[in-house]
């Protein structure tokens, strides 16, 4: 009787590494990913398509929740990078040049000083604003703001207690600022939240550029 059970169990066991072993020969068509309706809201204050391509735009430094600080220049890249495949009309300045323009004309402690105080008010200082469009030779400059970013992983299927299928989903709520430096106004702005599930064996997670590149192309599509 022992011998049976002991048989029976070695059957299942048989049955369940050969189904995992035929699972993992079919990985890429178990593989599936799925963004979810994401959610926009923009507002369009003072911006004109026309203004925009004759001015060009300047990236200036990300700010982000707590935790994803080493984040922002993968953020700004990552962004620019649809930003000039979808606008291609568009003279874009990306962070690493314009961080190099501040710094080459000295003004990194002005630089810095405006994001200080736009942590206390919200807004950018005009002057120094101005500052950044004359050696960037940008009349708006771009922010963006990581607002929240959350990986989670989920089991979907399992056999005889051996996992086969897990669902990754990333979340994000990204924010983007275009300011006008000429007055020091805010010109546009947009925000984006949008989750991408991703069912497969693998053990990566939905990266961080995939889901900042599906929320950019979202925000690109509504700029003037």
């Amino acid at each position: 009787m022992k011998s049976g059970y002991r048989d029976y169990r070695a059957g299942l066991l048989a049955m369940g590494l050969a189904l995992l072993l035929s699972a993992c020969a079919n990985q890429q068509l178990q593989t599936k990913t799925q963004q979810n309706i994401p959610t926009t809201q923009v507002l369009t204050i003072d911006l004109k398509s026309e203004d925009l391509r004759k001015g060009g735009i300047a990236f200036i430094t990300p700010s982000s929740i707590t935790g994803q600080e080493e984040d922002k220049q993968a953020l700004a890249l990552a962004f620019t990078e649809v930003l000039l495949a979808m606008r291609p009309d568009l003279s874009v300045m990306a962070l690493p040049q314009t961080l190099s323009a501040v710094n080459r004309a000295g003004l990194t402690r002005e630089y810095r000083q405006m994001f200080e105080d736009y942590r206390l008010t919200g807004i950018f200082d005009r002057e120094i604003l101005q500052k950044v469009a004359a050696v960037t030779n940008a009349r708006y400059v771009a922010q963006l703001k990581l607002g929240a970013f959350r990986q989670e992983s989920k089991d979907r299927f399992g056999m005889l207690g051996l996992r086969v299928l897990q669902t990754k989903t990333s979340t994000i709520r990204l924010f983007l600022q275009i300011w006008d430096c000429t007055d020091g106004s805010v010109a546009w702005e947009g925000a984006q939240e949008s989750t991408v599930s991703h069912e497969s064996m693998a053990e990566e997670y939905v990266s961080m550029k995939s889901i900042v590149q599906e929320s950019a192309r979202d925000l690109v599509a509504h700029l003037p």
